[in-house]
């Protein structure tokens, strides 16, 4: 109620005065944004060439010694997640989630300083965001259609073709000359209506979402205090962020709309209506504030208005400063998994061969071997390899589906796997997880510029070994 006499105030204000004195009407009543560019350092100037040579190491490494193994056992078909160059390179993502009509386009338009500007995102009451828009950097101000943006290879966005026409008709970029987009893409999501069925979009709203949550650096879900009702829409959205909860952070926006006290009974709401939803240790962070360009209502706590929006900031900082250092982990993260996936196909493999006889049929074998794979030891000898914890394996009912595509037979062992001038593939992909990417991170923390290496995959300095020549 007093967010709303304020407004009306503002509305009576500016059509009593003239277009000059309207300029400084609202420049009374606009908050100072000036600590914004201070707490994410939007003045000081970073290393381009050195971010850029180390985003094409990281590309070198991923290409050279995770990729060949990853085609090599089809693990894309295992989880359904390649990673392009577009990945690689692109920016930290930070993704807005939440009910309708809570202000999470608002919070885009304040953090990027476009109230004034005709190309700001459109808000209101109503539900007013259906498309899901991409906030990106460009040289100029335009918007590219979802059919362009996934057609772009060079782009990260390209795998959401697969969700369709009718959903890259939901999809919109929008490009603009900003230095904090220079860092960060932002992505604004179509409210959460929980009387309307996710079916009546069109397209699969809740895959589309995930794939969005898989790639996110951060997650800002945001209520309003007048809309705490959890729905069973809801309800999906908190499963589908399942272990992102370090990602996770809660946005309590249009605090200055209540009273202390009122606020306070509805911020303990609020954790009792998402408790059953977040079944974790430690909650997520929650952030309480009115994201928006205009002045706090009179007699509300502005000071902790003001160090939530400063701890929110931090917060966003801290992930625009460490992205090369999450990209690294990311693509090492990604690596153990095809490692590992490589390791089990090369026991499947193995297990098969040793089974069958002249009298055999393969069939039968291998539907034994993949129906009870603990009977042949299959996940057990895995874990007796070095740097393999129980917690990495996949699921084994995962690897019934994927023989059941690609047959055991089209599938080399890893000691097969080799070439003279390319080495062995676990070779390569043992010393990109344990040596390549550590080493890029610590060239990264320590300042140093990353190194090109020359070498081949036999080792520096080294005569390749012929592995064709007998002893």
């Amino acid at each position: 109620m007093k967010a709303l006499v304020s407004v009306c105030c503002i509305l009576s204000l500016l059509l009593l005065t003239t277009a000059d004195e309207e300029e400084d009407v609202l420049a009374s009543i606009l908050r100072d944004r000036s600590h914004i560019d201070e707490t994410l350092r939007l003045a000081a100037e970073e290393k381009a060439a050195d971010y850029a040579a180390a985003l094409q190491q990281l590309r070198k490494i991923y290409h050279s010694s995770i990729k060949p193994m990853e085609q090599a056992y089809k693990y894309n078909e295992l989880r359904q997640h390649e990673i392009s160059d577009g990945e690689i390179t692109s920016k930290p993502m930070v993704l807005f989630l939440g009910p309708w009509s809570v202000g999470k386009s608002s919070m885009i338009n304040y953090l990027l300083g476009l109230q004034d500007a005709n190309y700001q995102l459109y808000t209101g009451a109503e539900p007013t965001t259906s498309e899901f828009t991409v906030i990106m950097h460009g040289e100029k101000i335009r918007s590219v259609e979802g059919i362009v943006m996934a057609a772009d290879s060079s782009r990260s966005f390209s795998p959401l073709e697969k969700f369709g026409q009718n959903f890259l008709e939901k999809l919109i970029g929008i490009e603009m000359p900003h230095k904090l987009l220079e860092r960060v893409t932002f992505v604004d999501t179509p409210g959460i209506i929980e009387n309307r069925k996710q079916q009546e979009r069109g397209y699969p709203f809740n895959d589309v979402c995930q794939w969005f949550i898989d790639r996110a650096d951060l997650i800002f879900v945001v209520f309003d205090p007048t809309k705490l009702d959890v729905g069973l829409e809801l309800e999906m959205l908190f499963r589908q962020l399942k272990g992102r909860e370090s990602q996770i952070r809660i946005i309590l926006n249009k605090a200055d709309s209540l009273a202390t006290q009122d606020l306070m009974r509805v911020y303990g709401a609020l954790f009792w209506s998402l408790a059953p939803l977040i079944n974790v240790t430690e909650p997520p962070r929650v952030y309480v504030s009115s994201f928006w360009p205009y002045d706090y209502a009179p007699d509300t706590s502005r000071e902790l208005f003001k160090k939530e929006e400063t701890s929110l900031l931090e917060d966003l900082n801290q992930v625009i400063e460490n992205r090369l250092e999450n990209k690294i982990a990311f693509i090492r993260q990604h690596g153990i998994r095809v490692r590992i996936h490589g390791l089990l196909v090369d026991r499947y493999v193995q297990t098969f061969k040793e089974k069958m006889s002249f009298f055999s049929d393969p069939e039968l074998v291998f539907k034994e071997i993949v129906d009870d794979p603990d009977k042949f030891y299959i996940f057990k000898s895995i874990l007796a390899k070095t740097n393999v914890s129980k917690f990495d394996l996949p699921n084994r009912d995962a690897y019934r589906d994927f023989f059941g595509i690609n047959p055991v037979s089209s599938f080399k062992p890893l000691t097969q796997q080799c070439s003279y001038m390319g080495g062995c593939l676990l070779d390569k992909i043992e010393r990109a997880i344990t040596a390549d990417l550590p080493g890029l991170l610590s060239s990264i923390t320590s300042g140093k510029s990353p190194i090109f290496s020359t070498c081949e995959a036999t080792g520096c300095g080294e005569k390749p070994k012929n592995r064709y020549r007998k002893n």
